[in-house]
């Protein structure tokens, strides 16, 4: 600081300007220069007005309603239908293109979960348990797939419901990566990049902060077991019949393009040599399987059904055997029922279709939303989403929220796809984080609940299973919601939400690194432990997990008690800046897509460029030989053509 008062930077700025009015003969006194004008406030971030999470006015920039005439109330009522109808069209095809991202994800890597499911030594440890259930519904991107399978294992006895619960815990983790994939389509716009991705990471938080309360306690005690096992046994459920609600709109489209055979991948968890051969593609939609009791031989007497029926005649031993035989009736109807590619292929295909599908819908429907939701219209709708209940009710609007996040959860029969609706709503404003976190919990509930309708659909002998399995989902979430939800100070997932939100939105690629950490390497990490053996596990995850939580406790009292610690640890300024920083790791990404954005670029220029320096060469010497009768001087402006070529080419490969 200088005796003007300002910053070094800005009082030499002055001093020059000052100098240069004494040489124009004006003195003058003092400058004052304001800091909005400052090199250096161009250079820092700018601070942001107010708070970065209240959600933005959507202004209306057209003509308003009174000024229209008769014609343009119509010309605008018709274009307002028109619009809405392509936000239901547009909305219908982002749930068919997940729909078709699910069997895509199934074709590649299904074969590969019924692979992980089999191996029983690891399921027998709940933290292997929960980090499998995470994996397998990232590969089939579907919770419901992942827990039919579970069902099936447990049904035919290869695995216990105690030791299904962990599964079920990481099946709601995989399935809320779906909605955080979404969120990334919206990194263009850095303040709706910041709601959308707190938005959907909000649920993620929800899920692992659960996991991580009710894991322990689950392994501790088995409540989630004990407590359902007790709601079995005192109904006398019968089997029914699961509604089809949404399905049956959608599946006229998805059955068309691709249909799966999903007992394969069951039957590879359970063990079945056969299913391993099969295609997940499936063939034959009506089939017929006709039992009949047949004569067939066997090795010995003790291999027959019965002493009864049983007789020997020679060398051979006859027996009476059920004979089941499947007969296909009818084909399937969709596109690839009669197409010779292996199911990697096909998955592939369909995974590069349904994304790209996906993607553009997505934007076309934040695009008719933007358009859509300005004036009185964006007005009502935030008010009735945003809005509270007058005192002494207000804390019943939020249950009210998780109430119809379950409904519409029910009603679209997918938490991925509800959740992944909200998102973009909450990016372009229209709902606030504290109204998206019930209604994310409520879908939580929502696709419980329709899981309990499948299960009470399932057969007879696989009835009580599939129903436990599904209610210590149900519980599951209730116990979460219990946890994070009713007290306002509990609600931890809404403030390390926005926290994350704060951080992706200075940079960017830390989102990127968020969904590969969190959902691929630290599960596939604590998987590779779990394989190793529980020694191992234990021996390298106990001091992480210690060396983490001292972090998080120095973390906070740094913030809240910063007195109580050493004056050493009051900041981390004494580790290296890019332990305790992300800004030295920016430059590092943005050093590294320059060069990559660069050599592209370079590569281009050279070769658009090079024919057209040929080309303007041989002009060059082609005119000077014709103009300079002097050999010196033409070969001087050879010269001099040669280092303006040589200066451009630098001036193109120059970083």
């Amino acid at each position: 600081m200088d005796s003007l008062g300002l910053p070094q930077p800005m009082a030499d700025q002055n001093n020059c300007k000052e100098d240069l009015n004494d040489k124009d003969g004006k003195k003058t006194k003092e400058i004052k220069a304001s800091p909005a004008h400052s090199t250096v406030a161009l250079i820092e971030e700018e601070p942001e007005d107010g708070d970065p999470w209240d959600l933005p006015e959507l202004k209306d920039t057209g003509v308003p309603w009174s000024a229209l005439d008769t014609k343009g109330k119509v010309l605008r009522v018709v274009v307002s239908v028109g619009k809405f109808i392509l936000l239901l069209g547009f909305l219908y095809m982002f749930i068919c293109s997940l729909d078709i991202l699910s069997s895509a994800f199934q074709l590649v890597g299904g074969k590969a979960a019924g692979d992980i499911f089999q191996d029983n030594t690891v399921l027998s440890n709940p933290l292997a348990g929960l980090v499998i259930g995470v994996l397998v519904t990232l590969l089939v991107q579907s919770s419901s797939t992942s827990s039919s399978i579970v069902v099936s294992m447990v049904s035919s006895g290869l695995l216990t419901v105690q030791l299904a619960v962990p599964i079920i815990m990481g099946t709601n983790i995989g399935t809320s990566v779906t909605n955080t994939l979404v969120a990334m389509t919206q990194a263009g716009d850095r303040s709706v990049f910041r709601r959308a991705f707190a938005g959907a990471t909000v649920h993620d938080f929800f899920n692992w902060l659960s996991v991580l309360v009710l894991l322990p306690l689950e392994v501790a005690t088995g409540y989630l077991y004990i407590v359902t096992k007790l709601i079995i046994d005192s109904f006398n459920i019968q089997s029914g019949e699961a509604p089809d609600l949404l399905n049956v709109i959608t599946d006229v489209l998805t059955e068309s393009i691709i249909q799966l055979d999903e007992s394969v991948i069951s039957g590879i968890a359970t063990g079945d040599s056969e299913a391993r051969n099969k295609s997940l593609v499936k063939k034959w939609c009506q089939t017929f399987t006709n039992t009949t009791l047949k004569n067939v031989t066997v090795p010995g007497p003790e291999n027959c059904t019965s002493p009864s029926l049983c007789w020997v005649d020679g060398n051979y031993t006859f027996t009476l055997k059920n004979i089941s035989e499947t007969f296909n009736i009818q084909k399937c109807k969709h596109l690839f029922v009669d197409v010779n590619l292996p199911d990697l292929a096909v998955g592939l295909i369909l995974l590069a279709l349904s994304l790209l599908v996906l993607c553009s819908c997505l934007i076309l429907i934040v695009k008719l939303l933007n358009s859509m939701l300005k004036g009185q219209v964006a007005l009502v709708i935030k008010k009735i989403l945003n809005t509270d209940f007058p005192f002494p009710f207000g804390w019943v609007t939020g249950y009210i929220a998780i109430v119809v996040g379950a409904g519409m959860t029910f009603i679209v029969q997918s938490s991925s796809v509800f959740t992944s609706a909200i998102t973009p709503l909450v990016g372009i404003g229209v709902i606030s984080i504290e109204r998206a976190y019930p209604l994310s919990l409520g879908s939580n509930i929502g696709t419980t609940t329709t899981a309990i309708l499948a299960a009470m659909a399932s057969p007879g002998d696989t009835l009580a299973n599939a129903l436990q399995i599904a209610l210590v989902h149900f519980l599951f979430n209730i116990s979460g919601i219990i946890l994070w939800y009713p007290i306002p100070f509990t609600r931890v997932p809404i403030r390390l939400a926005k926290g994350l939100g704060n951080i992706t939105a200075s940079y960017r690629w830390f989102a990127a690194v968020y969904i590969i950490c969190c959902f691929f390497l630290l599960p596939l990490f604590v998987f590779s432990l779990s394989l190793a053996g529980w020694q191992v596990l234990v021996g390298v995850g106990a001091p992480l997990i210690f060396i983490l939580i001292v972090i998080i406790v120095i973390n906070v009292l740094q913030k809240k008690r910063p007195g109580c610690l050493p004056a050493a640890l009051r900041s981390w300024d004494f580790l290296p800046l890019w332990a305790h920083s992300l800004a030295p790791w920016d430059k590092v990404v943005g050093v590294i897509t320059a060069k990559c954005c660069c050599c592209c670029k370079c590569c281009q220029i050279a070769t658009d460029e090079e024919p057209k320096e040929k080309e303007s060469v041989e002009k060059n010497n082609k005119s000077h030989t014709e103009v300079y009768d002097n050999p010196a001087m033409s070969a001087e402006k050879e010269v001099e053509n040669e280092i303006n070529l040589e200066l451009k080419i630098l001036k193109m490969t120059r970083l």
